[in-house]
Parts: C-alpha cells; sequence; structure tokens
C-alpha cells in the first residue's frame, strides 16, 4: 500500500507520580498525573510516498552520494574514509550537545586519559564502526551491539531495550514533548523496523529518513537514541550500496539545520513524511559541500609531506597515510606499518617533527610515543565548526 500519508502516532493514557526527591512540591504537583504514552505503528508493509518533485530529489541526491563514494575510494589515494568516519562521529555527538576538540578525540580513541566528552566521541566512533560492519545484515542485535559500543562503561543498560519509560523534554513524561511506547512493545517493534530496513523497493534516502524517524519514536534506549539511530542510517546506506567505501557525515547537515531537524521528527509523528525527506536530502547538500572542503584541506597536508623529500620514499608515504587516517598515532602503529624497517619508519617521523608537520606529544600509551597531525586536526576542527554554524531558517 502506497501511503502518500504516513500513520501518525496513537497513544495510551498512563498514570505517574513524580518521585524526585530534589523537587518543590509545586514541581512534584505540575509532575504528577496522567501522561499519554505512544503508540507506534508498524511500517513494514507500509510503501512511503512523496511528491513528484521531493522523489526526483531523493533519486538525484542518491546519485550524487553514489558518485561520491565511488570519487572518494580514489581521491588522491587518500585513507579518506577514516577521516569520514570521525567527521560524522563528532557532528552526531555535538547534535546532543557533546562537544570536543580534534586534538582531545584523537588522543582519547588512542586511551590516552581525556575528558569525559572526548571518550564519549571517541565511543561513537567504535559504534558507527559496529554499524558499518553491520551493514550486511540489519537485525535487532547488530543494533544492541552498536549502542553497546556507544555505551560502553556506563553502567545499567548498555546494549539492552530499556524497561522503563523514557521522554524527550520536560521534567516528567507528564511535561514531556513525547513520551516513547511501553517497554513491552519493544521487541515487535523493533522487528518490524528491521523488517522495513530489509526492503529493497523504496529509494534508499527515502527509507533512511523513514528508518531514522521510526527509531526516534521508538527511542529503544534509555539513552543514546540520537546517536544510535544516526549509526543506523550510514549502516543501511552501505547496505542498500548507496556508499560502500566512505561515510558521508550526514550528521554534519543536520547539525547545521538542527531547528528543521528537530521539527522534521515533530512532523513525523504527526504522519507528515516530507519534511523528515527533504531535511535528509538538503543535510546530505551540506554535508557533501562541507566534506569537499575538508578533503581539500587533508590532501594538501598529504601534499606537503610528500613534498618534505626530494624523493618520495615507501616509508614516506607510508606516514603520510597514516597521519591522515589516524591523527594521533603512536610508536607501536608506526612498528606496524607495512614494508617498513623500523628504524626507517621512526627516523621519517623525526624528521617530519623537526619540519612541523608533526608534533610529539606529552603522553604514552603503553610506553610508547604519542604524535599528533596538528593540520590534520585542525581541518577535522574546522570542520566541526562549519556544521555548527546554523543555516539561516
Amino acid at each position: 500500500m502506497s501511503q502518500l500519508s504516513w500513520p501518525a502516532l496513537s497513544f495510551r493514557e498512563q498514570q505517574w507520580f513524580h518521585r524526585d526527591p530534589m523537587s518543590s512540591r509545586r514541581a512534584t504537583r505540575r509532575n504528577t498525573g496522567t501522561f499519554r504514552a505512544a503508540v507506534v505503528p508498524h511500517i513494514r508493509d507500509l510503501t512511503p510516498s512523496v511528491s513528484a518533485e521531493l522523489q526526483a530529489a531523493t533519486v538525484r541526491m542518491s546519485d550524487r552520494l553514489r558518485d561520491f563514494d565511488r570519487e572518494s575510494r580514489h581521491l588522491d589515494s587518500l585513507p579518506f574514509a577514516a577521516i569520514l568516519l570521525r567527521g560524522e562521529s563528532v557532528s552526531s555527538s555535538q547534535i546532543e550537545n557533546i562537544t570536543v576538540r580534534a586534538r582531545k578525540l584523537s588522543l582519547a580513541t588512542l586511551g590516552v586519559s581525556s575528558a569525559p566528552n572526548a571518550n564519549l566521541v571517541a565511543r561513537n566512533v567504535r559504534a558507527m564502526q559496529a554499524a558499518l560492519a553491520a551493514s550486511d545484515h540489519l537485525t535487532t542485535e547488530s543494533i544492541l551491539a552498536m549502542h553497546r559500543e556507544l555505551t560502553e562503561g556506563i553502567p545499567g543498560d548498555s546494549g539492552m531495550l530499556r524497561r522503563e519509560w523514557v521522554w524527550i523534554a520536560g521534567e516528567s513524561p507528564v511535561t514531556a514533548d513525547h513520551v516513547g511506547p511501553h517497554w513491552d512493545d519493544l521487541p515487535d517493534l523493533m522487528r518490524d523496523l528491521v523488517a522495513f530496513m530489509d526492503r529493497r523497493d523504496i529509494d534508499p534516502l527515502v527509507q533512511a529518513a523513514i528508518a531514522h524517524a521510526q527509531f526516534e519514536i521508538i527511542h529503544p534506549f534509555t539513552d543514546g537514541n540520537g546517536r544510535t539511530g544516526r549509526a543506523l542510517v550510514s549502516s543501511l546506506l552501505r547496505a542498500r550500496g548507496v556508499t560502500q567505501h566512505v561515510t558521508v557525515p550526514l550528521s554534519s547537515g543536520l547539525l547545521h539545520g538542527k531547528s528543521r531537524y528537530v521539527e522534521a521528527l515533530t512532523d513525523y509523528r504527526s504522519g507528515t513524511l516530507e519534511s523528515i525527506v527533504s531535511c535528509f536530502v538538503s543535510a546530505c547538500e551540506s554535508a557533501l559541500a562541507s566534506t569537499a572542503i575538508l578533503h581539500a584541506d587533508v590532501a594538501a597536508f598529504h601534499r606537503e609531506v610528500l613534498a618534505s623529500r626530494q624523493r618520495v620514499t615507501r616509508s614516506l608515504r607510508a606516514i603520510a597515510d597514516l597521519c591522515c587516517a589516524e591523527p594521533a598515532f603512536t610508536g607501536r602503529m608506526v612498528e606496524d606499518l607495512a614494508h617498513v624497517s623500523k628504524p626507517t619508519a621512526y627516523r621519517t617521523v623525526q624528521e617530519l617533527v623537526e619540519r612541523g608537520l608533526l608534533r610529539e606529544e606529552n603522553a604514552k600509551v603503553s610506553g610508547s610515543t604519542v604524535w599528533t597531525a596538528p593540520r590534520i586536526l585542525r581541518a577535522l576542527d574546522d570542520f566541526a565548526e562549519r556544521a555548527g554554524r546554523r543555516a539561516s531558517e
């Protein structure tokens, strides 16, 4: 059945008594009473339909994403996939107001003790990697694995469907903007969502936008729903063959138009598809434009490293590739470079430090020296700053 309109949420009334011992009597009264919990419709057998104009735009954008993915595999022979994965993780976390500079994030991914936000975003990188690994076979279990990577080290229900009420905004379900469905409904709703994502008769970008919005109204976890849901988009686009080699940092585009993104999710709950699909098309447009600048910055650094010697040796190229993919790296990673002797690799790193292209950090990982590539870190910070600038809406 084709759906120009989409089934809106219905609601089931529930009772809530506010038990926060720190609340005043007035706050307790305000947050005690009846609330409306979402009853989420099944979508596995529904075929979405959007306006002809928007459908044409999604087809064009899906083609552009495929072209970008194909071209990125060969762009200056750069290891660009790792950089884009990091950019997506930072932007997705920024949407949740979790911000971190690229240097702290890069050090956190090595295990260097860092700020809490850096560790949170480092977990987001691992969740993205789990999402891409699961793209061949998306299941409830693989989604739980993404969440487990995202929330590792957090006590409670990491990688588990929630067993309590969750809500968006407000101090309680009574004053919230949205209350997720009852936890007894979650296994069935997740199976329904997975079945929808398994479909191959829907435009991939339309399917990704709807799957993400459906995941957000299900809100299956007590925390990390937004970041897990955006990782799911990358997994689905890869499963559909739109992106096979790199991750388009779609979250950077969603962040650029954050208020529009929030409004689109609200519209979806009311049964309107156009807003979320249009939002995703615009987010892709913004992400591709910003990614082109990021690529130019990374490529310029890569060329400068190769130009630091009269002859481009195997060792120099290996180090150049390493610091573009991993802007913070250890001596152990240098030693693991294929077909490069350890003394030669260390000598190459030291030469680049002396030229100011690399920096030796005052940190050790398991006794191993740590270096960073400041130019790559600055390029990533600039990428995050561009995403964080709100579009005029």
